[in-house]
């Protein structure tokens, strides 16, 4: 079993939107309430494209478990040193690495582009998401407390920062 990283095409979107769903529907990972459609997630992929920001798919025995990509942090010019990322895992091949292969491959996507720092936004309660961050050489930089409120409760967002260059 050879993990492949690839860039997103248009076709690949479906398979990612179950990952986002489940994602939606059972935890913290995404703020969203309700599940996308599949024009919605081609619309926010799209978008992504069109300002030259990358996509990434995880690829295993031609199946799509996982993705990842980085956009704008904040939408002021100068913040455009600074980018914000995201990477998900289908839920039936987390812990087999592919997280952090297709972080490490933004890491250095975002480096080959001269931006200045790598910011994750993570729900307090996924601490094996700040972990696994931590083992990527990010930091935590701040806590904004009862920032989201889903599942009948507030929850908090942990902000994390690695430097690039």
């Amino acid at each position: 079993m050879q993990l492949e990283l690839r860039p997103y095409i248009v076709t690949d979107c479906a398979a990612i939107l179950e990952i986002i769903n489940y994602n939606i529907i059972h935890s913290t990972a995404l703020y969203d309430y309700h599940p996308r459609t599949l024009a919605q997630q081609e619309a926010i992929f799209d978008d992504k494209l069109q300002k030259d920001f990358p996509i990434l798919v995880a690829v295993l025995d031609n199946k799509i478990v996982g993705f990842g990509y980085y956009s704008e942090f904040r939408f002021r010019e100068a913040y455009r040193f600074t980018v914000e990322h995201s990477v998900y895992v289908h839920p039936d091949y987390q812990g087999l690495k592919i997280g952090h292969q297709l972080l490490e491959a933004l890491i250095e996507t975002a480096k080959n582009q001269k931006l200045h720092t790598m910011i994750a936004v993570i729900d307090s309660e996924n601490q094996g998401s700040v972990k696994f961050h931590e083992k990527l050489g990010f930091e935590t930089v701040g806590i904004i407390k009862e920032s989201g409120f889903k599942f009948n409760r507030w929850l908090h967002s942990v902000f994390m920062q690695k430097m690039l260059d």
